[in-house]
């Protein structure tokens, strides 16, 4: 007899070919997608102390330049040239060459992932994959170069956290507060290597976009995985976005949803209706606050963009809340597109030419400054507004900075006000 299994267990025991796997027990996983980025090159050279000539299967790699794009020292495009004659070398056909975004944004994309799969990444941020109901977890370098070698990997059953969502976001509150929410109330090892599995009516309510966003922030509470239950607007997306020509139903067929009865380590509700603008203060990411308790903070620099909020929409409410003003005087606004495709419909739907007129600057598509040491890093004493993932001390490459983060409704209106404000008084008006 076959027990109630969670998302998780099911996912882990398809890619392990057996029929059930229990909680804590390792299983012997085979994941459908290997991601890697600039430290492609790292995991190269773990790599060929194996005495290995190929990689086991190629045609399951994926790699990006995007983290350092376009490379800003001598060092970074030494760096992508190795990644450049590893691809070559290894002939891997799915590599996106610098300005094609980030990872996680252009994977799913290219639907090079799919509902019930299973990704690892050498990138902590491989959670992501969660919005459309596949199994994403990131792996070290090591971990990296042992799959390139073999295929696969052990890796531990994780508990299962169950988050339901009821409601719906108001005017000014977005999939980036529901997040931030959670890690104030819950703290930043509340889902230490946990799977943690929305559902409930709420997430129906949410743009494919904005639930993207959850899983990926899903990483900062130490989530091994996240996941949102695959719907028809999920696989019509992916259906689109197909290079494969894969049809709603093939993708529908695939799909894992927990059992009736999964047994939860712990269980969370969430009624969006309730959620207003959340900020997370300096120095760690469950210092969250309510937007109005730092209201008038003055900020130097806004950053719209990342992995977690980097997308059209995110793109579409900067444009909304900056036509026809402008960036404060004392205050920059750097705008990084996720992908190339991002960019190229933001140019198409005119929100480019709006952001440039308010005063915004734009950055090539990639992970800019996000992690310090690329395009908009900090001086010392400065304060940046973030739509990024994380604030600790020096992550945008200047310890003596200070990092908040917030959604990108409050990153637009911080940047027309020069200091954090609530995005609703300007949607009210």
């Amino acid at each position: 007899m076959i027990l109630a299994q969670t998302f998780a267990q099911k996912a882990l025991a398809r890619a392990s070919g057996v029929t059930e796997v229990s909680v804590g027990t390792t299983v012997d996983a085979r994941p459908d997608r290997i991601l890697s980025h600039d430290n492609t090159a790292a995991i190269a050279k773990i790599f060929s102390q194996f005495g290995l000539e190929h990689v086991y299967e190629s045609e399951k790699l994926a790699i990006t330049l995007d983290h350092a794009a376009p490379p800003p020292t001598p060092l970074h495009a030494r760096n992508h040239a190795e990644v450049r004659k590893f691809v070559s070398d290894q002939g891997i056909n799915n590599f996106f060459e610098v300005g094609r975004g980030i990872c996680h944004q252009v994977l799913s994309e290219e639907a090079l992932i799919l509902p019930g799969q299973l990704i690892l990444g050498a990138d902590s941020h491989t959670t992501h994959f969660g919005w459309m109901g596949a199994f994403g977890a990131g792996v070290g370098r090591s971990e990296a170069a042992t799959l390139w070698a073999t295929g696969e990997l052990w890796l531990r059953v994780p508990e299962s956290i169950q988050v339901t969502l009821s409601g719906a976001l108001p005017l000014g509150v977005s999939s980036k507060d529901l997040c931030l929410h959670l890690i104030g109330q819950l703290g930043a090892d509340y889902g230490l290597y946990s799977s943690v599995e929305f559902d409930g009516s709420g997430v129906s309510t949410l743009s494919i976009e904005s639930r993207m966003v959850i899983p990926n922030f899903m990483a900062e509470i130490g989530a091994k995985n996240a996941y949102l239950p695959p719907d028809d607007l999920v696989f019509e997306w992916l259906s689109v976005h197909s290079n494969r020509n894969d049809k709603q139903s093939s993708i529908r067929e695939n799909a894992i949803y927990p059992d009736q009865g999964a047994v939860y380590s712990q269980a969370v509700e969430v009624d969006l209706d309730t959620l207003e603008p959340q900020v997370a203060c300096p120095h760690s990411v469950d210092n969250v606050k309510s937007v109005q308790a730092v209201a008038g903070q003055k900020v130097n620099q806004v950053f719209l963009g990342t992995c977690t909020n980097g997308r059209l929409e995110d793109i579409a409410v900067a444009t909304r809340l900056l036509h026809g003003r402008k960036i404060a005087n004392g205050t920059r606004m750097l705008i990084v597109p996720a992908s190339s495709q991002v960019l190229q419909a933001a140019i198409e739907q005119g929100y480019i030419t709006t952001l440039l007129e308010a005063g915004a600057t734009l950055g090539t598509p990639g992970c800019g400054p996000c992690m310090g040491n690329h395009m908009g890093v900090l001086a010392p004493g400065d304060v940046c507004l973030s739509t990024g993932n994380r604030n600790f001390r020096g992550r945008m490459g200047q310890p003596e900075a200070e990092i908040f983060l917030a959604s990108p409704e409050v990153a637009a209106a911080t940047a027309v006000a020069g200091m954090i404000t609530d995005p609703r008084e300007f949607e009210a008006l």
